[in-house]
């Protein structure tokens, strides 16, 4: 039994999923207490109990402690033998990106087809939007032999929720990555989405021409959309040889649409002058599947956030792959 300081730095819902994840890919079973203990309502949420049952669901595992509020989870994974079709209702706005870090992890193992259906939020604050798992995510786990594809998406933004992904996953042998090198930019682009409500308003167009305030871009693209609650979005991409990065904001109550595409554009900008490969977000999100690939990968990211040295060391726990970050240089190495 794997014992999981839940509180240990970053101390959130990431360390559930990072271990569940990793606890279905490799047959170990742990324990995880003090669950999100310096959160406001600590213990599990709804989303988090959701994403647990999921991880649970492709492995068989016996489970104690999956109630919401619970500050202390066992999970004993079976086999690991995802369903040819899994389906799961996050409800109201629970993310549905975030239901899918930990069970991606676990898909990613199983080296099998296996299609996702995950209902919830998929445009929510404090986690990654659709967009950017389809577009970002997707495309890295592709270069390291996971074909990820987006069957359907339908939006769903707080409070509400109501929207709905399905993927298909396609899981082959997880092959090491070395980007340390972008290549030449070939293209940027944003995409901007609205509730179709606020389409007198411009409000995608407007978000656009937030955009383009801060950063050129080659392509873009506005759509309003039916959903059950009122919501914007923004992603914005910078797609080069060896790599893709990208950034995301969201509209809410009051905040003007041109200040949201200008946010998601000045995030990107960031991340381009930087000079990383991966993203600040795709740096920590990348992190188990290079433990779980055969051989060295080595990555140079914009930045070493609490979440990647939280999940470096949850993933220490479970796996003898072993990391070296060099802060200074934006270098993450994984000898597994």
């Amino acid at each position: 039994m794997i014992e999981i300081d839940g509180a240990y730095l970053e101390g959130g819902g990431q360390i559930v999923r990072t271990a569940l994840g990793l606890s279905a890919a490799t047959g170990r079973a742990c324990r995880i207490r003090d669950i999100r203990k310096g959160r406001r309502t600590p213990g599990l949420a709804a989303q988090h109990l959701k994403g647990v049952e999921a991880v649970a669901a492709v492995c068989g595992a016996r489970v104690s402690g999956a109630a919401i509020g619970s500050k202390e989870l066992e999970f004993l994974p079976g086999e690991l033998a995802p369903p040819e079709r899994l389906n799961v209702q996050v409800g109201t706005a629970g993310s549905v990106t975030l239901v899918l870090q930990g069970l991606m992890v676990a898909l990613a193992a199983a080296a099998r087809r296996t299609e996702v259906e995950v209902t919830g939020g998929t445009h929510v604050e404090w986690s990654p939007t659709v967009d950017y798992f389809s577009g970002v995510f997707a495309w890295f786990l592709g270069r390291m032999g996971v074909r990820v594809l987006m069957l359907d998406a339908v939006p769903g933004f707080y409070p509400k929720g109501g929207g709905r992904v399905r993927l298909e996953v396609d899981a082959g042998r997880l092959a090491a990555l070395t980007l340390t090198e972008r290549g030449r930019l070939l293209r940027t682009e944003a995409r901007s989405i609205a509730h179709e409500s606020l389409a007198k308003a411009q409000v995608a167009e407007r978000q656009l021409e937030g955009v383009r305030r801060v950063l050129d871009v080659d392509a873009e693209r506005s759509d309003y959309v039916r959903a059950y609650s009122v919501g914007t979005a923004v992603l914005v991409r910078a797609d080069y040889e060896n790599c893709r990065l990208g950034a995301s904001a969201l509209g809410r109550r009051g905040k003007p649409a041109e200040k949201v595409g200008a946010e998601a554009a000045r995030a990107l900008k960031s991340q381009m002058a930087s000079g990383a490969c991966l993203d600040e977000h795709m740096a920590d999100q990348i992190l188990p599947y290079l433990a779980l690939a055969r051989g060295e990968s080595e990555v140079k990211v914009a930045a070493v956030t609490d979440h990647c040295r939280t999940n470096v060391w949850v993933i220490e726990q479970f796996l003898p792959a072993r990391f070296t970050v060099d802060e200074a240089a934006g270098i993450i190495t994984c000898r597994a």
